[in-house]
């Protein structure tokens, strides 16, 4: 006697479940009921972001801050609250409830970005400029929800060596009477990078002839001899690319900067911030003589503002996409193709073959249920990855930044799919069947329509292929980016193709239906170690939830799988048992979600990429801009796209790059290495991989001074790797 594979039930509460994926990625977005675009704006350049923090929600006395963060492209910047020689800041217009009034920037540190010879003060890379909420004792939220509901409308101008003007409308819902704190550690990092106030009693800027002479007291003792960077906050006063000197005087600095011939600001007293090793001091300096007479204020030169309307009438909305030629479509058809035949080794789809093999060995003498099963599983899986690949270039259309996996970057889907492999595996071992505790017409679904149950097993299969990824699958995907919807969707179509080649041709070829072994009492063993896979996939759901939530977020998940178990085990009890039973486990599990669940969906704060387990080489966490800069210092770069939920990402950290050749290679040849981690959802990584012309992970990158970056295949070698190293 042997049982059925997992019944239909369980594979329709996948469908539904992988049908939401995309919803539940949307979990981590700062909205409550706003769509996902509404807080979020994104150009060719920039990813701009509306976010919150209000730890204690929205009471009076209690802190509130909201904030635009904005990610650059690559080489582009946007500017300070003075932009230097060129450029405009960033204006932002708030739209707030009764009660709730909005404070000025508190900008962080700027950079200084010489452009010829100019200079400017901007920011590149990713930044968030916070703004204070002053909460009133008047202010009520929405009766119903209980929400506030913010909107702004934010200007900005970004740059590389062209400028182009953008602006957006944001919107965003807090709830008033719960914690927001998901974005906590962003604006704490900004609210250090802002300057520190120094006493500036004795303090002043002497005017003396057509410069100058700063004298500033009361400068932390640790900055004594160092060389200071000088950021005017009055814009139109100093030549700001114009060499100046500067010195200490025992606790006194000093410095001699020429003042603009074009200068229109008269300030007293003159704010300036200084800055050294990153950190920033803002001084508001009385000034001593008398401003020359100034030139004729300007705004926007006409010049400029000629090349601003040239550029914005110039730019393109947003990102558009244009047909491939036939030889790079077939490509990508091709490599998506090979990528998905590939996926079948993949160890996060090996699960699923137990339910395959079994309903293979089922129809072995049956040619035409067998031929049907093989069609149905291949519609199933071509149909999901559509779907999902839609899903993906629908939300990306919409302004998401996501990428291929984007569904394993929410940790309501992580847990979702947990507790689905947990109900499998039981179900499995035999801890439970559906059919002890279902009404007879639903337990026999299966029997009753074995199409709809292959079908539902193909969607199974892409549930858990989708995060993995294989050779020739990284290029083919990533060009769905740039093409037109119907070939980036046939793409999708290719790879699902391939995911279900194999189990299409055993359909269809008499030989392999006849090498099956006959039904028989295997099939009850081989149904039972089954179990095994699930539960070992269920710990690795587990430990990627604990990348996203924490070690709280993991024992919580953890906690729920058992009462999960605990319930499947009681449904299918008989007689008194279960009526006992029943009711008080499933009310358990309700008390155990409401108490335990917020916790799985709480975003931890990030990890700093730590050394690979058992190695000497040292990661760092990757930041938008570090690999240039570092290549620019002289150092070759590796940079490792990689996230919890890639199943390929984790064996390459474990083999590849924990070997002692390479890591004795990259020491030798001092290369720093970077870390980008994608198991949550980021802007700044998901920009970047587009860039190098990729959706997913793993990527990985050697930058080498003087030289064009070098890519790897996904399943990194060891020799493809130190042979790169070596013709550094």
């Amino acid at each position: 006697m042997f049982h059925r594979p997992p019944s239909l039930l369980a594979k329709a509460i996948l469908f539904i479940a992988f049908l939401l994926a995309g919803a539940g990625s949307w979990a981590q977005l700062p909205t409550k009921s706003a769509s996902a675009a509404s807080a979020v704006v994104t150009t060719p350049h920039v990813r701009a972001e509306l976010i919150a923090h209000a730890p204690q929600g929205i009471e009076p006395g209690q802190p509130l801050w909201l904030g635009l963060q904005i990610t650059h492209q690559p080489e582009w910047h946007t500017y300070w609250k003075n932009p230097g020689d060129s450029g405009l800041p960033i204006e932002m217009a708030w739209t707030l409830p009764a009660g709730l009034d909005a404070g000025e920037i508190a900008w962080p540190l700027p950079k200084k970005i010489p452009i010829g010879t100019l200079a400017n003060y901007g920011y590149e890379g990713t930044v968030l400029l916070p703004v204070p909420v002053t909460v009133a004792s008047s202010f009520a939220p929405k009766v119903l929800s209980g929400d506030a509901t913010v909107r702004l409308h934010a200007t900005w101008l970004v740059c590389r060596k062209e400028c182009i003007p953008e602006e957006g409308d944001f919107t965003l819902t807090i709830p008033a009477r719960s914690t927001t704190a998901m974005h906590g550690a962003a604006f704490d990092a900004a609210l250090a990078a802002q300057p520190k106030p120094v006493e500036t009693q004795d303090s002043q800027a002497r005017i003396e002839g057509n410069a100058l002479q700063l004298s500033v007291h009361g400068l932390p003792e640790a900055l004594r001899g160092k060389a200071l960077e000088l950021f005017p906050e009055t814009p139109e006063v100093i030549e700001n690319a114009a060499a100046w000197t500067q010195a200490w005087k025992g606790a006194v600095w000093t410095a001699e900067v020429p003042l603009s011939a074009q200068r229109s600001n008269s300030p007293d007293p003159m704010p300036v911030v200084l800055a050294a090793d990153g950190q920033g001091y803002r001084a508001e300096l009385k000034v001593a003589g008398a401003w020359p007479t100034v030139a004729a204020a300007a705004t926007v030169s006409p010049a400029l503002e000629a090349a601003l309307k040239a550029n914005a009438a110039a730019a393109p909305p947003s990102a558009t996409t244009t047909a491939a030629p036939t030889a790079t479509l077939v490509a990508a058809l091709l490599g998506a193709l090979l990528g998905g035949l590939i996926l079948n080794l993949m160890p996060c789809v090996f699960p699923v073959l137990a339910i395959k093999v079994v309903g293979f060995a089922q129809h072995a003498q049956d040619r035409r249920a067998h031929r049907l099963s093989g069609i149905a599983y291949t519609a199933g899986v071509v149909l999901s990855f559509v779907a999902l690949g839609g899903l993906m270039l629908g939300l990306r259309a919409a302004g998401e930044a996501i990428g291929w996996g984007f569904q394993l970057q929410s940790p309501a889907v992580v847990a979702g799919l947990a507790a689905l492999f947990t109900l499998i595996a039981l179900n499995l071992a035999g801890v439970f069947e559906f059919g002890h505790f279902l009404p007879s017409s639903v337990a026999s679904l299966q029997a009753r329509h074995p199409v709809a149950d292959s079908f539902l097993t193909g969607v199974l299969a892409v549930a858990v292929a989708s995060p993995c990824t294989a050779p020739f699958m990284g290029a083919s995907l990533g060009l769905t980016a740039t093409l037109p919807g119907p070939q980036a969707l046939a793409v999708f179509a290719a790879l699902g193709l391939g995911l279900a080649l194999p189990y299409l041709a055993a359909a269809f070829v008499p030989a392999v239906a006849r090498a099956l072994p006959r039904p028989g009492a295997w099939m009850d063993t081989l149904r039972k170690f089954m179990a095994f896979p699930m539960l070992a996939t269920v710990v690795w759901l587990v430990w990627v939830l604990g990348q996203q939530s924490g070690i709280d977020g993991a024992g919580a998940l953890l906690i729920l799988l058992v009462a999960l178990g605990m319930v499947a085990w009681a449904l299918s009890l008989a007689g008194t048992a279960r009526r006992f039973m029943a009711p008080v486990s499933v009310l358990a599990l309700a008390l155990l979600a409401w108490t335990f669940a917020p916790h799985i969906t709480n975003l931890a704060a990030a990890p700093a990429a730590q050394a690979t387990a058992g190695s000497t080489a040292q990661w760092q966490a990757w930041t938008p801009g570090a690999a240039e800069q570092l290549v620019a210092s002289g150092r070759p770069v590796f940079v490792d796209f990689t996230a919890a939920w890639c199943v390929t990402c984790q064996y390459n950290k474990k083999t590849t790059l924990a070997d002692a050749g390479v890591q004795a290679d990259f020491a030798a040849k001092n290369v720093a290495l970077l870390r980008a981690d994608w198991t949550r959802r980021d802007p700044a990584i998901t920009a970047a991989l587009a860039q190098l012309g990729r959706s997913g992970v793993p990527v990985y990158v050697l930058h080498a001074p003087g030289k064009a970056p070098v890519g790897f295949s996904e399943i990194l070698g060891e020799r493809e790797l130190r042979a790169a190293g070596a013709g550094m």
